[in-house]
């Protein structure tokens, strides 16, 4: 009986079978290939998207409240849009809190509008939420409207001390923005 040596003719190529592992160890390995450099293409669009440095500094804005008198206003900027802080007197307050929930159009009460232990200070961008007017009452002598708040002189939105719908075609109150008390005479919107 002949061997497996002496069957094949000398000089021909004896036809071996595949090793398995080695072509299960290239496909891992091209598609591991694969998956970093889609990572290495993907981590710059991905990254391109993150705000910049100074869109990030514009975030937030800190403003010092030890000035504002109470029955007094100021406006501020926070992302290039009019901010409002406003220091209520007790009146105001208790003006505020005598309204019934009930009766307003975008229910909520003051003390839904500002922070515990610091409900005189009201903190609202000033946008109008009609069509982004600036509503007048922030101002030393402006129109504050007939609740005494703000009144927005496009079309007649009026808002109470506190911020609070309460005629005209503005659908909802002025918006709170995120804010923190860092001090007692220090504030940080957004």
């Amino acid at each position: 009986m002949a061997t497996l040596d002496e069957a094949v003719p000398p000089g021909e190529a004896h036809d071996a079978p595949a090793d398995p592992r080695r072509r299960d160890y290239l496909s891992i390995g091209a598609v591991a290939f694969a998956g970093v450099g889609a990572g290495v293409v993907a981590l710059p669009l991905i990254n391109q998207m993150s705000p910049s440095a100074d869109v990030l500094a514009q975030s937030t804005t800190e403003l010092d409240v030890s000035a504002i008198q109470p029955g007094q206003s100021i406006k501020s900027t926070f992302r290039k849009q009019p901010l409002f802080v406003r220091n209520l007197t007790p009146k105001e307050i208790a003006e505020a809190d005598a309204v019934p929930v009930s009766d307003l159009r975008d229910p909520e009460t003051l003390a839904q509008r500002t922070k515990e232990g610091k409900a005189n200070w009201l903190i609202t961008l000033g946008v109008c939420t009609h069509l982004g007017c600036v509503p007048l009452g922030a101002g030393e002598g402006e129109n504050k409207g007939p609740f005494g708040g703000y009144f927005c002189p496009c079309h007649g939105s009026a808002y109470d001390t506190a911020g609070r719908i309460r005629s005209g075609p503005a659908p909802s109150n002025l918006a709170v923005p995120d804010y923190e008390f860092i001090s007692d005479t220090v504030v940080r919107v957004g």
